[in-house]
């Protein structure tokens, strides 16, 4: 039996936080639920194994998490309230308590959505990624269970943008002295919903969440991929190499609107210039099919400077204004008892597959893909 977990019931940052129960652990962190007395609100929090405080890359992309995410204010992104950094070297986040269910569970549990249902819900989700690709972001781990569904306004299908933990910040965005975890050669990601970019450990671009999303789309709708595998080496090669299954010919006798299965085919294509161009384009085109839907205000829309959601507001002070910073906290004082930590969304687990194993795969397939990365490859399952 397991020891018990030393943090629940402690009070943390001089009092601001108590910690009540864990939520979620992974092979990062732990992530657990908090009290936060002065606002009258729960939080989620989310630390860093003290264990891989010496591991710089790991350190890294979880500062590069909180450093993303600090940057968004888009409705349908979870906001962080603070994030920083114990004596002891511990990293934390602090972010909103979401209740409900993500996009995975849902479809899991009641079956395919209706297209009605479907696209409000992505043309969302595309509204939050044109804000952070507009400020250099990209999210490159976009999968259902990154899309969380809480109740918001009346609106029982709610998303909020989750786990900009593999997120690649452009140089322009990164501080100095930040290492650039993502580098051209290596993959991350979850194989059933990568770009072909990104199966071959290309450089990423907004485009590459777009396919992402696509895929995503085409699942909710169908309660299948776009494409027929086994195992997670056989998603990667046929989104190198296969043509995805047309929307229309996936289930029997279910049939969609031909504006949509034409959308999907197009955010699906293999190069990224053949797909839409912008998280907003692709939104734009979902919100013609649906065009009655209530969205919240929060279409995506193209600007210069970045994307604001229309008739956006907020009095919680907590939440940044555009272009503002979000506090960092340096903890003084003993390290026991002190670890704290966020995430609203699942932590994943990353598994490692070496070279040779890619090379052999690629290999043996029927219709060969491109070159296979020359780095160790890492795939996250779902």
């Amino acid at each position: 039996m397991p020891p018990p977990d030393p943090f629940i019931g402690r009070e943390v940052l001089d009092g601001q936080f108590r910690i009540l129960q864990k939520i979620g652990s992974g092979g990062m962190g732990s992530v657990y639920k908090a009290s936060q007395t002065a606002m009258n609100r729960m939080v989620a929090v989310k630390i860093l194994h003290p264990k891989l405080a010496n591991r710089k890359d790991l350190v890294s992309r979880f500062r590069r998490e909180a450093s993303a995410m600090s940057h968004l204010v888009h409705p349908n992104t979870v906001k962080v309230y603070l994030y920083g950094e114990l004596e002891d070297g511990s990293l934390f986040i602090v972010m909103e308590f979401l209740e409900g269910r993500n996009l995975h569970q849902t479809v899991k549990k009641g079956g395919p959505l209706p297209f009605e249902r479907a696209l409000p819900i992505l043309i969302q989700v595309c509204g939050a990624l044109e804000e952070a690709h507009q400020k250099g972001i990209v999210h490159r781990d976009l999968k259902p269970e990154n899309i969380f569904l809480c109740s918001y306004l009346g609106n029982e299908d709610y998303p909020k943008v989750l786990d900009f933990g593999l997120a690649k910040v452009t140089e322009r965005e990164m501080r100095p002295g930040s290492i650039i975890l993502t580098q051209e050669g290596m993959v991350f990601g979850t194989p059933e919903f990568m770009s072909p970019e990104q199966a071959q450990g290309k450089v990423l671009d907004a485009r590459s969440d777009i396919y992402s999303l696509a895929a995503i789309l085409y699942e909710a709708l169908t309660g299948k991929l776009p494409f027929d595998a086994k195992t997670p080496m056989e998603y990667i090669q046929h989104h190198v190499a296969s043509r995805p299954i047309d929307l229309n010919e996936r289930i029997p006798g279910k049939t969609f609107p031909p504006e949509l299965a034409q959308a999907i085919a197009k955010a699906l294509a293999k190069k990224p210039e053949d797909r839409f161009q912008s998280a907003a384009e692709f939104g734009e085109a979902l919100h013609r099919i649906v065009p009655d839907a209530n969205l919240n205000d929060a279409l995506p829309a193209r600007s210069p400077s970045g994307m604001q959601p229309r008739g956006a507001s907020s009095t919680d002070l907590n939440t940044p204004a555009p272009g503002s910073t979000i506090p960092q906290v340096v903890q003084k004082g003993p390290s026991i008892g002190l670890i704290i930590g966020v995430a609203a969304g699942s932590l994943v687990l990353g598994v490692i597959i070496a070279v040779l194993l890619m090379k052999s795969f690629m290999t043996q397939a029927p219709t060969p893909p491109a070159p296979a990365p020359s780095a160790p490859a890492t795939v996250q399952l779902r």
